[in-house]
């Protein structure tokens, strides 16, 4: 019936339709339609209604969000510095502009040089990180709120039982991928670009040692969450937790006849006989009595010398705080429950502390497993440490070049370069022993390296001489990477710098003035003022040689130039002067 027509009058009956009408459903009202995510915004949008002023109110707002943060970024670097030129930030964007000799090297017609490629622009972005005052002020306040309050941990850290931390590399390479599976390993020499294979750098290592008639005995230390995980989660009955390709990753050393000194087995028997705990509490590393258990068992495999041992051992308290704890970032008093105190056994020949032996037959490349109670820096104590009480078990002196991280590759790479400038480090050696965390296995770049002794180069850098100290001017060049304090479970770290056109130093040879020069750039978990140079600053330094103070300084955690001839060349120790 149309709109215009009157419905029936009375009784007559309704108007029958002449044919029956198809059926059909009520169409689905538009509220229950399945909409995309920008379609509903849309919608919601078209109809939102605001009180007057609220968007205008709304945009100021995110305006004045955006324009705060690199506003306080500048007042806070112009306040240290005194100039808009040499801003950090600005300094940091500055090393994305090519160099204005580059297009002599990569050719006029290729244009590409003038951008900069993925690794400059990460470079970049991780300064602008490191630097902004605000997340420094920020983080700390957020992480009080999460690991203190809501015991959530952070991005290094896993909270346990009892006040319990665990260095989360540890617990992801425990629970990870097996480091040995064919896709793993692809995926991290493609995405990561490093050589993944340990098995495959052992034997190169182990082969290059054979030829100059020296043994090597590879010890692969279990991390923290292997042995003592059950404080990570309520017990489940296992003992041991590993990575599934671990007794793979033996069993192939074994196959290739290398040497190698598990020493898991004995610390988990030791645990569950004593019911005690193998590592610190708060910290990455083992317990100063499981250390040494290591150790002795080591030398016992070796070989212990017959003669009665040369060294004594002398008793020390120490309480500290672990490194896994101060990655926190937490305010002192939410700090203080993670103390803890423990005796270590110092080893001293007559009245004086245990030192390395460039001229012994043996020695141990290590990483921070075996600088614990070794490298005061550590907050552990010194002169107790595996090194020591290797050399102490074995009843002789031993040589050793340790360094805190990289288990991998950073030891095989000092002595590569001290070989390379022509320093035999392997003179008179009959074993090498290579000691690295299991974290390394999945995660770490097993370089190979080249351990051909080369001839001593010229000197093409300035170097005073030994016991010599010269004040220079110089500016920089070019600097390594520092860490974000935090990042990594170490308290110092000592960056690598560039220095040109040197004035300070005697006339030599009419040869360009520059050095290569090693500094603090963090100390107690603080960067120092070398931590903020950029390139084009100049600077006035205390030069020393690096040969009078390497005993004491190598084995700090430390970044290089990503340049192979700077890295050839005979550094030296750099401090600020007045």
């Amino acid at each position: 019936m149309s709109d215009h027509e009157e419905a029936p009058i009375g009784n007559e009956p309704p108007l029958k339709p002449q044919r029956s009408l198809p059926s059909y459903r009520e169409p689905t009202p538009e509220t229950h339609r399945k909409f995309s995510r920008e379609t509903e915004a849309e919608l919601a949008l078209k109809h939102t209604l605001f009180a007057p002023g609220t968007g205008t109110l709304l945009v100021l707002f995110f305006l004045v969000t955006i324009f705060a943060v690199p506003l306080i970024q500048f007042a806070a670097e112009f306040r240290a510095v005194h100039s808009f030129r040499r801003l950090p930030t600005f300094a940091a964007f500055g090393a994305l502009i090519p160099r204005r000799d580059s297009h002599t090297a990569r050719g006029i017609v290729d244009l590409w040089w003038i951008f900069p490629n993925a690794d400059e622009i990460k470079s970049v972005q991780k300064t602008l990180e490191n630097d902004s005052v605000i997340a420094q002020w920020l983080l700390p306040r957020v992480e009080s709120v999460l690991t203190g309050k809501l015991y959530a941990g952070n991005e290094q850290v896993y909270l346990g039982r009892n006040n319990w931390l665990f260095y989360r590399p540890d617990v992801d390479y425990v629970i990870g991928p097996p480091f040995l599976d064919p896709f793993w390993i692809k995926r991290r020499r493609y995405s990561a670009g490093v050589q993944p294979d340990a098995v495959r750098a052992i034997v190169d290592f182990r082969d290059q040692l054979a030829r100059r008639g020296i043994d090597l005995v590879v010890m692969p230390t279990p991390v923290k969450p292997t042995v003592d995980g059950g404080m990570l989660a309520p017990p489940t009955g296992e003992t041991v937790f590993e990575n599934e390709s671990f007794k793979q990753f033996k069993t192939r050393l074994e196959r290739q006849s290398v040497g190698i000194f598990d020493p898991e087995p004995l610390l988990t028997r030791n645990k569950i006989a004593n019911s005690s705990p193998m590592y610190l509490e708060a910290d990455t590393h083992w317990r100063p009595e499981t250390m040494e258990t290591a150790a002795q068992q080591l030398a016992y495999c070796i070989g212990v010398s017959r003669s009665a041992s040369p060294f004594q051992i002398v008793d020390k308290k120490i309480k500290a705080l672990g490194d896994v704890a101060r990655m926190l970032k937490l305010p002192a008093d939410q700090l203080a429950r993670y103390t803890e105190e423990i005796t270590i056994h110092q080893v001293t020949s007559g009245n004086v502390l245990w030192r390395p032996s460039k001229n012994a037959d043996v020695l141990l490349l290590g990483d921070s497993f075996s600088n614990i109670f070794s490298l005061d820096e550590l907050g552990w104590g010194e002169s107790a440490g595996f090194a020591e009480h290797l050399s102490r078990a074995l009843g002789r002196p031993i040589d050793c070049i340790l360094r805190n991280s990289d288990g991998a590759f950073a030891t095989r790479e000092i002595l590569n370069r001290e070989l390379a400038r022509g320093h035999d480090r392997l003179a008179g050696k009959k074993l090498v022993i290579w000691q690295f965390a299991t974290r390394e296995l999945a995660f770490g770049n097993w370089k190979l390296l080249d351990m051909t002794l080369r001839p001593s180069a010229p000197a093409r850098f300035f170097t005073p001489q030994p016991g010599e100290e010269i004040v220079v001017t110089g500016t920089v060049e070019a600097i390594s990477a520092v860490p974000r304090p935090g990042s990594a479970p170490y308290a110092d770290h000592i960056m690598t710098v560039h220095l040109v056109d040197l004035s300070g130093p005697p006339q030599r040879d009419n040869q360009p003035f520059q050095c290569l020069v090693y500094l603090w750039s963090m100390r107690n978990y603080a960067w120092t003022p070398a931590a903020h140079l950029r390139p084009g600053d100049r600077v006035r330094l205390r030069l020393r040689p690096w040969s009078d103070v390497s005993a004491e300084y190598e084995k700090i955690n430390r970044s290089e130039i990503d340049d192979a001839a700077l890295q050839l060349e005979e550094p030296v120790w750099g401090e600020f002067a007045n």
